[in-house]
């Protein structure tokens, strides 16, 4: 009875060879998850990025946008009358509000005011796949075609349901590198004061383009200059995507919108790093992580915008 016993306590229990394999093992998941936050995540750049952009704080102060004093204001608002794929946001100064596009049928684009109401909404026709906005100011708008890899051109309507058809509208083309659907333009960004357009391709690989006299070859006089800044985003984008982009014209800097690393990043004129802030949930402010950031903008208050998909508005305000 007792040898049974004995027997029975010894089948049962784990041997230390058992116990360190399973040791190894718990180390091995726990190691490998480690590994990929930090390739999804950028933890080791986001710590070294912490600490440089800190050190020179002071030296920032009123002339950049400085992400890590924004704190969030408006989180996850669903926008009414949306209810899938809202895919870029642009502040029209002119118009005293917000622009955004859905990607879904019905491909519309939207008027919005500050709090994520829209105020107004246009039909889209004949457009494929737009992913990004950007307002030239005058009514003016470009958009990207991700699929055609196209900057389209148009003019907002005189009244508030009248459709934007593309055949209407001016292409420009940039098939400057080979894109798989869904990996081609994701961001566009306008900077009035050089009369040029920042344009960036998602991923595989992530670039970074300008055009320059665009505004001023859509009137008729053609002068259009293309620039690749794709060494900016390799030097300075720690993040595994691009999902859109915004010149802020108050500092001249350009900030990158990533939503699969869930970031916003600032760039000087350079191109080089200035600061940045996460948009994951339980690290400060934000409750929940922003779960596919598609689109940002910033206003002339200094509030910053972002929509995330299906349809969420968020905003944040400097302290």
């Amino acid at each position: 009875m007792n040898s049974a016993v004995e027997l029975k306590r010894h089948t049962t229990r784990p041997g230390p060879n058992l116990r360190r394999l399973a040791l190894c093992g718990l180390g091995l998941a726990v190691l490998l998850a480690a590994v990929v936050a930090t390739g999804k995540f950028h933890w080791h750049q986001r710590a070294w990025f912490y600490v440089t952009s800190n050190l020179h704080a002071d030296t920032w102060a009123g002339r950049s946008v400085w992400l890590p004093d924004y704190r969030v204001e408006v989180e996850a608002r669903p926008v009414e009358g949306v209810n899938d794929d809202l895919s870029a946001i642009a502040f029209a100064p002119d118009r005293k509000g917000l622009l955004a596009v859905t990607n879904a049928p019905p491909v519309k684009l939207l008027e919005l005011d500050y709090e994520g109401k829209i105020t107004a909404q246009y039909p889209l026709e004949g457009f494929e796949d737009v992913e990004a906005l950007a307002y030239m100011g005058d009514g003016q708008v470009v958009v990207t075609d991700e699929l055609q890899q196209q900057l389209v051109f148009f003019r907002l309507p005189g009244q508030p349901g009248q459709a934007i058809d593309k055949r209407d509208s001016q292409t420009l083309a940039l098939p400057l590198s080979s894109s798989a659907h869904n990996k081609g333009f994701e961001g566009v960004a306008y900077d009035a004061a050089h009369d040029r357009i920042f344009v960036a391709k998602e991923r595989d690989p992530r670039q970074l383009y300008s055009v320059s006299g665009v505004k001023a070859s859509l009137g008729g006089k053609l002068h259009l200059k293309v620039e690749d800044l794709s060494d900016w985003i390799d030097r300075s984008v720690f993040t595994s995507d691009i999902s859109d982009l915004h010149f802020d014209a108050a500092t001249g800097h350009l900030l990158v919108l990533s939503h699969e690393s869930r970031l916003v990043i600032e760039l000087d004129e350079n191109g080089d790093l200035v600061s940045f802030r996460t948009l994951l949930g339980g690290l400060g402010d934000l409750k929940e992580s922003v779960g596919q950031a598609e689109g940002l903008t910033r206003d002339d208050a200094g509030n910053l915008y972002v929509v995330s998909e299906p349809n969420l508005f968020y905003r944040f305000r400097k302290n």
